[in-house]
């Protein structure tokens, strides 16, 4: 062998035995418990995710020391909390662990079990209950993110007229229609959703029924013009008192209230045409078919 290759084999060996310690040692191979983490810095908002949820998911990533941690790992257990949008991690000589949380905001509550977030992303928290006057939206999951749109496309819409969207249900069909806080129902349909929306309630102070009615289902779906449901609420009914003759021989009857519960009385069709100069009011004839 030459010399030459005797030289090249020793200086081989020589980083090896350089190497394999720092090799080790940066794997966690060995002497991880000389360079623990003693520090753990969290910033977060600490609205729905609290401190200790955090150091439990982060704890059993520290275990390899300082050289050897990983950090893509504590960030995938941080982010795996279902409140925790995305995490930053860094780690600081010799021996803090930085990590920034960036918490989800729940935007509506999707169907019946779970949440999405003001990114349009879904996701479930077990056992969560203290979310109401959140809006419950519906559809399929692909398309979260147009559903989310249309809520505020819709609240939009509706500042000013003291009224909000309650619920949205996008049908598999594309079809969008929504529930108001007072309980009315606004078909919109496929086409166009948004400027529908918009142009109906352009009209909605000028929408006049027959004295004590209100309108409880509007139908968009039409070129131009919608159609309303208005109920007719009963009217209130007195209990009239019994004869001294029928009363005799019974006991005082218990006090009942005078007025019945108010139900619909009766659904009519109106046709509200959209041209600015009309002021719609309610009419018997019903339009004709809706579009989509």
């Amino acid at each position: 062998m030459s010399n030459f290759a005797l030289k090249l084999a020793a200086w081989l060996v020589a980083l090896a035995l350089v190497a394999l310690p720092i090799v080790a040692l940066v794997n966690g191979w060995f002497a991880s418990d000389r360079w623990p983490f003693r520090q753990l810095e969290i910033e977060a908002e600490f609205a729905r995710v609290n401190a200790e949820q955090l150091r439990r998911a982060i704890a059993p990533q520290l275990d390899r020391g300082f050289f050897a941690v990983d950090l893509d790992r504590v960030r995938q257990a941080v982010e795996s909390l279902p409140w925790v949008e995305r995490a930053e991690v860094r780690k600081r000589w010799p021996d803090r662990l930085e990590v920034k949380v960036v918490e989800r905001e729940a935007a509506a509550i999707w169907g019946d079990a779970r949440l999405v977030s003001t990114a349009g992303e879904l996701f479930a928290v077990p056992g969560e209950t203290a979310l109401e006057g959140l809006p419950r939206l519906s559809g399929p999951d692909e398309r979260a993110l147009d559903t989310l749109a249309f809520l505020r496309a819709a609240r939009d819409a509706l500042t000013g007229t003291g009224l909000a969207p309650a619920s949205i249900a996008l049908s598999s069909r594309g079809s969008w229609s929504l529930v108001l806080d007072n309980g009315a129902t606004v078909v919109v349909g496929r086409e166009s959703p948004e400027a529908r929306l918009a142009r109906f309630v352009e009209t909605l102070p000028r929408i006049v029924g027959e004295p004590g009615t209100v309108w409880v289902r509007a139908d968009l779906r039409y070129t131009n013009g919608y159609a309303l449901e208005w109920r007719m609420p009963e009217p209130a009914s007195v209990v009239e008192p019994e004869s001294d003759a029928a009363s005799v021989g019974r006991s005082e009857p218990q006090a009942k209230s005078g007025i019945t519960s108010p139900r619909a009385a009766g659904l009519r069709a109106a046709y509200a045409a959209l041209t600015p100069a009309y002021s719609p009011r309610l009419r018997t004839s019903a339009p004709s078919n809706p579009q989509t």
